[in-house]
């Protein structure tokens, strides 16, 4: 690679764009093409702040053709040409310690899968237990739920292969910083089990819900060929500890695992598998979270807000608001969707929650996203991790209760008045499962429910229409992360020795990304402890 470089800040007009980056790149270093190898695309994002001219920014690794040393020495004196130095992502060398039985990973989401797949990609031979189904067979019963109301509290939208993040929309978004090259391992195995290749260089990366099926799918079958084992409907009743050390794990009531070595990536959901915990003295505790409505706009709205030219050329535009009230209260947006749906999560009987998903395409003539206010304190006892969770579960209640099992909806003018709405405004919702029209307001307290009015009025001199009257809003948004963090040392384990917590579950995580991450960084954990000593 030493002849290679990288070029920040490449500006093209969206307009005069086309795929031959390598004449813009030998323009913009002021050399002949005949230079150049080849050009790949590091990073892409769009810089619209001064719509409606509207910029593609790209970063670029340039490859310099051999024997052009003193062309590299020349161009890199520009400011904006730096060497290329490859953060390749290394797992460690095994410890010393004998592990004599294999690893059990719970849970099949972003967490448990990176977690397991790095463990089997060094040898370790990971068995992998879901409660849910298998995806195909878990989008069946997701399907038929959306359609009947008929929920399988294990295969849902919260559980089964793939996790929650299966159907929401798939956003790789991350603010971890990383400097050991896991960000973008995670992304080339998501690309390299079936992802669209833009995911590696889009500023704004998502998979989408219809590709993401295949790709957890796809993962789950090299970690098989690597040797790993996955159980599905497979639900962990019991930990079994002596001298505070994990010694065997159950699950479906009888089955047995003898282990001690047992990571937890149970997802933000699992509540009886928290209940379970607790009582088994495992440290965690209430954290803050944030809850409030699903909210949908017209997509054209929202294009024309944020390029100011309506352009089937250009990516569906999407938003990141936030507002600090007076009353302390952080108000945010959360998993925006763009041409996105509003979708049924529910996991409970009798209990009902919302989230939003896009496919690939994101070709819903509606934009969505939560708008959530931070909870905490003024809701729940800090002190106890099982009344956060009692806080979740009651005004999910609530929300079933409205809408007697459907996706209770209302107008934003009309929640703001306190009055059921009776209609759609100019635009219809678009869900997946069915609606019915109330008056929210019954599910938070006043004091969120005015902190959700405040923000949205906020949000609308950011972008023009966002508090419009016909705007929906759709209940409950709870399940944005855990309500509950368990805790663990330097070396990721619970005060149980070999009882690692895991992902946005265990309250470390906060989206596919960094839940990824996470999982990484306990098997790391895992294989510098551990060697190998069992048959491979």
């Amino acid at each position: 690679m030493k002849n290679s470089i990288i070029l920040n800040q490449l500006k093209i007009s969206y307009t005069d764009f086309n795929d031959n980056l390598i004449d813009y790149v030998a323009d913009a270093l002021k050399i002949s093409k005949d230079y150049i190898d080849d050009v790949t695309i590091l990073k892409k994002s769009i810089d619209a702040r001064k719509k409606p001219d509207i910029y593609y920014i790209f970063k670029v690794l340039v490859n310099i053709k051999s024997g052009n040393n003193n062309v590299i020495k020349k161009l890199l004196k520009n400011k904006n040409v730096a060497e290329y130095k490859p953060n390749i992502y290394k797992t460690p060398v095994s410890g010393d310690v004998s592990l004599n039985l294999r690893p059990v990973v719970i849970g099949m989401g972003p967490a448990g899968l990176f977690c397991a797949y790095v463990l089997a990609k060094a040898g370790y031979k990971p068995i992998l237990l879901e409660r849910g189904c298998e995806v195909d067979k878990r989008q069946k019963h997701v399907d038929e739920y959306w359609k009947t109301g008929v929920l399988n509290t294990e295969s849902n939208v919260q559980f089964g292969e793939g996790g929650a993040g299966t159907f929401s929309d798939g956003k790789l978004n991350t603010l971890v910083k990383d400097k050991f090259g896991r960000n973008a391992f995670v992304l080339e195995t998501f690309y390299k089990f079936g992802a669209n290749e833009d995911i590696l260089y889009d500023a704004k990366p998502h998979i989408g819900t219809d590709i993401l099926v295949n790709v957890v799918k796809n993962m789950r079958n090299e970690i098989i060929a690597l040797g790993g084992e996955v159980r599905f409907e497979s639900k962990v009743d019991e930990f079994i500890f002596h001298d505070q050390k994990l010694i065997g794990i159950k699950y479906n009531n009888d089955n047995l695992i003898d282990t001690n070595v047992a990571v937890l990536a149970i997802g933000h959901s699992a509540r009886d598998t928290f209940r379970k915990l607790h009582s088994q003295k495992v440290d965690m505790q209430a954290k803050q979270f944030a809850v409030g409505f699903r909210v949908e706009h017209p997509q054209d709205m929202i294009d024309m807000s944020q390029y100011g030219v309506l352009d089937e050329t250009l990516p569906v535009a999407s938003y990141k608001l936030t507002a600090n009230l007076e009353n302390r209260r952080g108000v945010y947006s959360f998993c925006m969707c763009p041409g996105g749906y509003v979708v049924n999560a529910s996991s409970e009987n009798g209990r009902l929650a919302v989230n939003g998903m896009s496919y690939v395409k994101r070709d819903s003539k509606n934009a969505n996203s939560a708008i959530i206010i931070s909870v905490g304190d003024r809701e729940y006892d800090m002190d106890n991790p099982m009344s956060a969770i009692d806080f979740q579960e009651n005004i999910e209640k609530k929300a079933y209760d409205l809408g007697q099992g459907k996706i209770p909806q209302q107008l934003f003018g009309d929640f703001e008045n306190n009055i059921a709405s009776t209609s759609y405004g100019r635009f219809e919702s678009m869900t997946c499962g069915e609606t019915t029209f109330v008056n929210l307001r019954g599910i938070l307290s006043e004091d969120l429910n005015n902190s959700f009015v405040e923000a949205m009025h906020s949000y609308g001199h950011k972008i023009a229409g966002f508090d419009r009257e016909d705007a929906i809003l759709s209940g409950i948004e709870s399940r944005t992360s855990s309500p509950v963090r368990i805790t663990r040392d330097d070396s990721f384990q619970s005060n149980f020795i070999g009882l690692y917590p895991c992902g946005e579950g265990a309250g470390y995580a906060g989206g596919i990304m960094s839940a990824a991450m996470d999982g990484m960084k306990v098997a790391e954990k895992i294989i510098e402890k551990y060697k190998v000593n069992y048959e491979q």
